[in-house]
């Protein structure tokens, strides 16, 4: 066979060694990732999917009344997509440590979302209250250490003890309480006020 021009052997053999070489390495160091994108995409793929006029259906200006209507479509996404998240629907009463609010205001609960994480938990329960539930909230909540904030029409209570935070808030009859375990989602408070204020 007849040789082309400006060839060198040696020169060839020294770059397929070395390409040989680069493909053998960035394989060694793909392998430790397998078993996590297997893991993955198993989770992904047995997640059940989302009713999207579940969703709109609250968009709509609509109390929800169900968990998928609590939570806008980006908000649901990255809660289920979370590392190990489930939610478990409830009507169970509120996750807080204001146990004699509760008490006084006896929330009737419509809903109690609790989703679990690798990261920790998050439960959310919307309930339906006295109208004078807020200001209430307001005059009692900041003896056990929250701080309340007009929030329109409605009062906001919060409270943070190390990677507990707690959120109340209450106004025109409804109450919607957060307790965060470990587990901050982003802007989740203000988003599923949204969803049950507008």
């Amino acid at each position: 066979m007849a040789r082309v021009g400006g060839r060198n052997a040696i020169f060839a053999w020294v770059v397929g060694i070395g390409c040989a070489a680069t493909v053998g390495v960035l394989a060694a160091l793909a392998i430790p990732m397998i078993p996590a994108s297997v893991s993955w995409v198993g989770e992904a793929v047995q997640r059940p999917a989302t009713s999207t006029p579940a969703v709109a259906d609250a968009d709509a200006g609509g109390v929800p009344t169900t968990c998928a209507q609590l939570y806008d479509q980006a908000l649901w996404a990255a809660l289920r997509f979370t590392q190990g998240a489930a939610m478990t629907p409830s009507t169970d009463p509120p996750t807080t440590t204001a146990a004699q609010l509760v008490t006084a205001l006896k929330p009737q609960v419509s809903l109690t979302c609790t989703w679990h994480a690798d990261a920790g938990t998050v439960a959310t329960t919307l309930a339906t209250v006295p109208t004078d539930a807020g200001p209430i909230a307001a005059s009692a909540l900041p003896a056990a250490g929250f701080t309340c904030t007009s929030q329109g029409e409605r009062t906001r209570c919060a409270r943070t003890d190390g990677d507990l935070t707690e959120t109340i808030e209450a106004g025109g009859g409804r109450w919607l309480s957060t307790s965060e375990s470990g587990w901050h989602p982003t802007d989740y408070v203000s988003r599923t006020a949204k969803r049950v204020w507008g």
